[in-house]
Parts: structure tokens; C-alpha cells; sequence
């Protein structure tokens, strides 16, 4: 069983910058197990999605789409 990167919420408008910071939710078999923070193509850190901070993260991403 692998994990996939399946959504990518932007921190900041679409732009061609790729400073950007950009996070994106790790399922497996449907559950959140990581969110990644990344900077373009770079992993910048890992988020527990059971933390205050990835609650905080999947909250705004939810109320986004």
C-alpha cells in the first residue's frame, strides 16, 4: 500500500513563484496521514494532521473547496 499526494491547498494566490508555499494532504486508504509543507518542488517539513496545526491546515483547506 503506498501513499499518495492526492490534494495541494495554495497558502497564497496561484502565481508562477515558486517560493510559494504550498501544502498538500497525504492519504491512505482515504484517511489524512500527513501534510506536507512544500516550496515548489521542495519538501520543506512534515505536519501531523492530528496536531493543532494540521487540524488548523485541513480546516482552511475544506472551507476552501
Amino acid at each position: 500500500m503506498s501513499e499518495e499526494a492526492v490534494q495541494t491547498a495554495e497558502a497564497a494566490p496561484e502565481a508562477a513563484n515558486t517560493e510559494d508555499v504550498s501544502y498538500q494532504a497525504v492519504e491512505k486508504e482515504g484517511t489524512v496521514t500527513a501534510i506536507w509543507e512544500m516550496q515548489g518542488q521542495k519538501h520543506l517539513r512534515t505536519i501531523d494532521p492530528r496536531s493543532n496545526e494540521g487540524k488548523q491546515i485541513l480546516a482552511l483547506f475544506e472551507t476552501a473547496a
